[in-house]
């Protein structure tokens, strides 16, 4: 990853194997006062700002009959006393905290105070301050393959999308490897975890939102049968840009059951809340050309592991329904894009117009340039897919205000080699990229 545990702020904490955002949450802790990192329950969030804590302090701690929250509850600011920088870790059991951070932050003007985690967004009732200028938010995710040593590394998303490669070859990949990491995800606790136990992961995590994170949000109960409903539909739709309208549809045809589409936009704000989601944006408005481009988000849970455990997907199953595998390799491939494009300031879309043209991932850079992407699981796709990159980034070129992409390249699961092509596309397996 280019840096060394030891060159990273504070990261003393033995065992802790680092991270992507690593160099970012030390960046931020030398401009601003706090730093919120938020992400999905298991992702390591609270691991990584331990890493970078003198400090630390969890609110959801059970002990004393939760103790800490409710002293945090009669008295936020002896919360904040110890050793800076000082670790808040689930800050929104006490929402009131985030006041209190904020206004020790402008008393004292010292940057890197406070890290608070968070693995939900709280109502603003109670939070009166925004916290603009003070505290500054960073998304977290599960760990990339590069983070947990499934991918060699030996391909610079970075230096792919200036135009930069180096041949490689990047050893054999079986179809069994690539189901099994998607099985197993990227969440810290499973690295170790036999693989016919990985799925256990993700479906505890699963009952834990609908059984009790999504009524601790904001204390409102809902239908856990419609949010089940709802969570199955999502998963057989994952990587696609179905609308809450075809996800109403989609569970009243198979599940023979009916949910008004006002419902399945309040139940996709709560996983919202909770980050269970993280949906791809549309590149929309970057490509300055006259063809009229689609709107709608594509579907990701936060991990690809998420939809697995809901499909009841085991390895065996998906080695003969290679279509479902095919959506899910991609969801995995745009999880890890998502990452080690967010590391140097680019972030991901996908690109998808009325003509019926589209293209995976979109990787756009901070100057405006950008990179994109088709991802293939087999090389025997290789070669359409770069034509049909070629053929966009072509028509994008000849029309009157169209930008086109820096860099086409094909992600691919098994393939042993990064490389260009003779036609100038680039071929990368998903198991040889890092940021």
């Amino acid at each position: 990853m280019g840096y060394t545990i030891g060159e990273v702020m504070g990261m003393k904490r033995e065992g802790y194997r680092p991270r992507l955002i690593d160099k970012k949450v030390s960046e931020y802790l030398s401009v601003f006062g706090a730093v919120c990192i938020e992400g999905p329950k298991w992702c390591g969030k609270t691991w990584t700002s331990a890493a970078h804590c003198n400090s630390e302090i969890f609110i959801g701690d059970p002990a004393g009959n939760f103790q800490n929250r409710k002293l945090a509850e009669m008295s936020p600011t002896l919360i904040l006393d110890g050793s800076k920088p000082r670790l808040i870790d689930e800050w929104q059991e006490v929402p009131q905290l985030w006041d209190a951070v904020r206004y020790a932050v402008d008393q004292t003007n010292q940057k890197g105070q406070f890290i608070l985690t968070g693995s939900a967004t709280p109502n603003h009732k109670g939070i009166m301050h925004s916290g603009a200028g003070r505290i500054a938010r960073l998304r977290m995710r599960p760990m990339s393959l590069y983070e947990s040593g499934a991918s060699s590394g030996k391909v610079s998303l970075q230096e792919l999308c200036a135009g930069k490669l180096t041949p490689a070859m990047t050893g054999e990949v079986d179809l069994r490897q690539i189901i099994e990491l998607i099985v197993r995800g990227g969440w810290p606790a499973n690295l170790d975890t036999p693989i016919a136990q990985a799925s256990l992961l993700s479906t505890e995590y699963l009952e834990a939102v609908i059984s009790d994170d999504a009524y601790r949000i904001d204390g409102i109960k809902r239908d856990v049968r419609k949010m089940r409903l709802l969570l199955h539909s999502l998963a057989r739709n994952e990587s696609t840009t179905a609308t809450n309208r075809k996800l109403k549809n989609d569970i009243k045809e198979i599940d023979a059951e009916d949910i008004d589409v006002e419902t399945v936009a309040a139940y996709l704000d709560v996983f919202n809340r909770l980050f269970l989601l993280d949906n791809q944006p549309p590149y929309a408005t970057k490509i300055r050309s006259s063809v009229r481009v689609k709107q709608a988000e594509k579907r990701h849970f936060a991990d690809p592991s998420l939809a697995c455990a809901l499909l009841r997907a085991t390895p065996e199953m998906l080695l003969n329904d290679l279509e479902t595998l095919g959506f899910l390799f991609e969801a995995l491939c745009e999880r890890d894009l998502k990452i080690y494009a967010e590391t140097f300031g680019a972030n991901l879309y996908h690109y998808q117009d009325y003509n019926n043209k589209e293209i995976d991932a979109v990787v756009e850079m901070q100057d405006g340039s950008w990179a994109a992407f088709e991802i293939k699981l087999g090389a025997n796709q290789i070669d359409a897919a770069a034509e049909s990159l070629m053929r966009l980034r072509n028509e994008i070129a000849a029309d009157p205000g169209g930008i086109p992409p820096k860099t086409l390249c094909v992600i691919c699961g098994l393939s042993n080699a990064a490389y260009q092509r003779p036609d100038g596309v680039y071929v990368v397996p998903i198991t040889a990229l890092r940021d």
